[in-house]
């Protein structure tokens, strides 16, 4: 396990417990992400991966524990709360909106409208603004697949949609982009394309969590693997401290860390 103990955690959790009457999803979880790097969270269903990342996103509210971005308390009691907060997930169904162009879903619910009466009065949206941002931060992202931004989602392939939802995720997501299972339905080359963006993501010093399935995926972009299991946290390992089959082989309760 490796540790960046001079650096403050962008995001933390501490002993995080939720229950839902007599199921136990998180039975005193603890985690901590840096900026900068990729944190993948693996286990088998059930294990508590959905339920710990509700948690860090505001989609439940733990029953106890703390959560701490950039060193102080917060609590999260809606999504838009951990938005406000800079943090943007990705869940594995997208919500992107197939009739509007690109643009329009990289501003979906946070559209700008123009300067002066026009956009005061009236609320005439500024969508050539909108655009010229669009492809600028699609540029910064490297991706050159979606370069024309007034195409409509439903036109564009699963790649090019996940690339959408996590270009959205970037524009707007300061501190951390979460993804869950971004790569689940996609071919070869598409998953590469999406791992390459998640690459950029933490070259631009965005905090990145990684929900998979995928082992060799996560051992090819992780820095950091935390492990789920039966609620509990078995071992937070790296690609180079264990092999796929060391963290298989946590993972299922075969061995410990």
């Amino acid at each position: 396990m490796t540790t960046k103990p001079t650096a403050t955690a962008v995001l933390e959790a501490r002993k995080l417990v939720k229950t839902y009457g007599r199921v136990v999803g998180l039975d005193g979880v603890g985690l901590q992400l840096f900026s900068g790097e990729i944190l993948a969270i693996i286990g088998d269903n059930g294990a508590g991966k959905s339920t710990l990342i509700k948690c860090l996103t505001g989609a439940e509210v733990p029953d106890g524990g703390e959560i701490f971005l950039d060193g102080k308390l917060v609590s999260f009691k809606r999504p838009q709360d951990a938005r406000a907060a800079g943090i943007e997930t990705v869940y594995q169904n997208l919500a992107v909106s197939p009739a509007l162009d690109v643009a329009s879903n990289l501003f979906l619910g946070r559209e700008e409208r123009r300067n002066g009466i026009a956009g005061k009065l009236f609320r005439v949206l500024d969508t050539k603004g909108m655009r010229e941002k669009a492809k600028k931060e699609l540029t910064e992202l490297g991706i050159s697949t979606l370069q024309d931004v007034t195409v409509p989602v439903e036109n564009l392939s699963g790649g090019q949609r996940q690339a959408v939802a996590v270009a959205r995720a970037a524009a707007f997501g300061s501190k951390v982009v979460v993804l869950d299972e971004p790569t689940a339905a996609l071919g070869v080359r598409e998953s590469n394309q999406v791992l390459e963006l998640v690459r950029t993501l933490r070259d631009r010093n965005v905090a990145v969590i990684l929900i998979s399935h995928n082992m060799p995926q996560v051992f090819e972009v992780a820095d950091r693997i935390h492990i789920q299991r039966l609620g509990k946290c078995a071992a937070t390992i790296t690609p180079t401290s264990h092999s796929m089959t060391d963290a298989v082989a946590i993972m299922t309760g075969a061995r410990a860390a």
